[in-house]
């Protein structure tokens, strides 16, 4: 699939590749890029793919919202199209919620609607709304040698509101990330293994992110829609009790499927398993 700004790409093992292509602008979100963007998160999340890796073309993985692009801005201040709705203030506040609702959207498909696991592949700078977007994946790598993170909104005179500020907090816990969205301050790679915002650091961050990518895409697919169901489901709700009971019932059905006898059946004959498509 191509976008002007985005493009997917899946392979005959189902690991598809998700490209942010404004290489010109480090990344930046222009309102073409949210709009291509969630068009190719949908098309993942209807596709077969087993695996995905984010990524993006260039030396940086995304430098955040376009705050030069005009069509961006007035979209991200609620711009309502006609001059009597833009002088109703009750009307631009509205406008301005269902444009902040849209943009939120985006990333909670990524994290929600492509049920696969998730790679965030990151080199160069990742800030603002590229935070945003590497939180709503399950896995983040990156460069040791050039990747940088920054909660920058604050900066910029605004509240994070497209995620990062209800993702972060259960990925690197709640005072790291209080610190980190105050103060704007730019964090390394070794900075960002050392709290857990990303799993693993290296110099060929692309390689890796696909190696990953490929071992995760002959698993159980059914197992890892699975896991992913039952550990964003306890992370938004906490109760053990109720996530026993959620696994329980989810197993119950699971349990049944062929991916179990052909794990068992594959140990027994000392062999990789070879799991259908879903």
């Amino acid at each position: 699939m191509r976008r002007p700004t985005c493009a997917v790409d899946i392979d005959a093992d189902g690991v598809g590749v998700l490209t942010l292509s404004r290489p010109h602008r480090a990344n930046a979100l222009n309102e073409e890029m949210w709009t291509d963007f969630a068009e190719c998160v949908k098309f993942v999340g209807q596709s077969n793919a087993r695996c995905v890796v984010v990524r993006g073309d260039g030396r940086h993985f995304c430098a955040g919202i376009d705050v030069a692009d005009e069509a961006t801005l007035k979209s991200t201040l609620g711009d309502v199209g006609d001059v009597g709705a833009a002088t109703c203030e009750g009307r631009r506040r509205e406008s301005l919620l269902r444009n902040i609702k849209r943009l939120q959207d985006a990333f909670t498909a990524l994290e929600r609607d492509v049920e696969c696991p998730t790679i965030a592949c990151v080199r160069g700078a990742c800030y603002g709304a590229g935070v945003d977007m590497i939180t709503a994946c399950d896995l983040r790598v990156c460069c040791g040698k050039s990747a940088r993170f920054c909660v920058k909104e604050v900066d910029l005179g605004i509240t994070a509101d497209v995620g990062t500020l209800q993702r972060l907090p259960s990925i690197i816990g709640f005072g790291r990330a209080v610190e980190l969205a105050m103060t704007a301050r730019e964090m390394d790679a070794k900075e960002a293994l050392a709290i857990g915002l990303v799993s693993e650091i290296c110099d060929d961050v692309e390689a890796r992110a696909m190696a990953l990518a490929k071992m995760l895409a002959k698993k159980s697919p059914l197992a890892l829609r699975g896991t992913k169901r039952t550990l964003l489901r306890q992370r938004d709700d906490p109760n053990v009790a109720r996530g026993l009971d959620y696994v329980a019932t989810h197993n119950a059905a699971m349990l049944m499927s062929n991916d179990l006898n052909e794990s068992l059946r594959a140990r027994f004959e000392k062999r990789e398993p070879i799991f259908a498509k879903l």
